[in-house]
């Protein structure tokens, strides 16, 4: 009886180990390049103005189900942070603002020989503060006269696509269960595209373009536009380093300035993990 219960438990194993996997290396669905709210770790620098933003943040799949060949279904988490820093003299950095969002996520994906398409669903949390370098201690006052206000959010995302060979197109779908303040909108509307031009360079330089339109409601219905093109050195699915050029329009992506309009080119430096 011990024998037969050894034997079931070794066959069970290895049918577990066939269909899931704990902590994969890479994620289910690649990060839209594009798109605004993605994992990163690097540096986005403004040309015009003396100001940069730093992002640290990472999503994973903590179980990753595979249905058959084809289909796979994940389960993950995100952890990110994004913030405001101006340049100053002798290497200073002052914080002006920070952003924290964390959250859950599953994704769904079937691939085939030349195309493939999925989803991927977040459900996330946002809250936006402002930081010591907003302050100005020789008056005892914060900088503009713009004092802290109360910036949260909690959202549900969808964000279906479908990818031919190295292109993909996607929209997305958000909408907000709780946001302050109140008279935000509580949907928004989203599409975009991105394209990594395979083997055109080398198997580890790979070229890449992406472009992403959000409309949100704040009073009415604005557009945030996002192109970002450059080259990734690296695993075009995985690990690697990212050099581009990205161009924004629309509503600051930082909550404390959520009703201020952004426009600017820059450039971004990008570790893929």
């Amino acid at each position: 009886m011990k024998k037969i219960s050894l034997i079931l438990l070794i066959i069970a194993s290895n049918l577990f180990a066939q269909k899931f996997e704990l902590f994969p290396d890479n994620l289910t669905i690649q990060p839209f390049t594009a798109n605004i709210l993605e994992p990163k770790l690097g540096f986005l620098i403004q040309f015009s103005k003396n100001e940069l933003r730093l992002d640290i943040g990472n999503s994973i799949d903590l179980l990753r189900y595979y249905k058959n060949e084809n289909e796979t279904i994940s389960f993950g988490a995100d952890l990110f942070t994004y913030t405001l820093l101006r340049g100053e003299t002798n290497f200073h950095f002052p914080v002006d603002a920070v952003d924290y969002l964390f959250g859950i996520n599953g994704s769904y994906k079937v691939v085939n020989e030349n195309y493939e398409y999925g989803a991927r669903l977040r459900i996330s949390h946002i809250s936006a503060h402002f930081v010591d370098g907003h302050y100005d201690g020789t008056n005892s006052k914060w900088l503009d006269d713009l004092n802290p206000r109360v910036y949260s959010r909690e959202f549900i995302e969808l964000m279906p696509y479908y990818k031919f060979d190295s292109f993909r197109v996607y929209t997305g779908l958000t909408y907000l269960f709780h946001v302050d303040p109140a008279y935000i909108g509580k949907i928004n509307y989203q599409f975009g595209f991105d394209y990594f031009a395979k083997d055109f360079i080398s198997e580890s330089v790979t070229p890449f373009i992406g472009y992403d339109i959000k409309l949100i409601d704040i009073d009415q219905f604005t557009a945030n536009n996002s192109v970002s093109a450059g080259i990734k050195i690296g695993k075009i699915n995985g690990k690697g380093l990212s050099l581009y050029f990205n161009y924004y329009s629309g509503k600051s992506i930082h909550g404390e300035y959520f009703d201020f309009n952004k426009e600017y080119s820059a450039l971004g430096i990008n570790l893929d993990l």
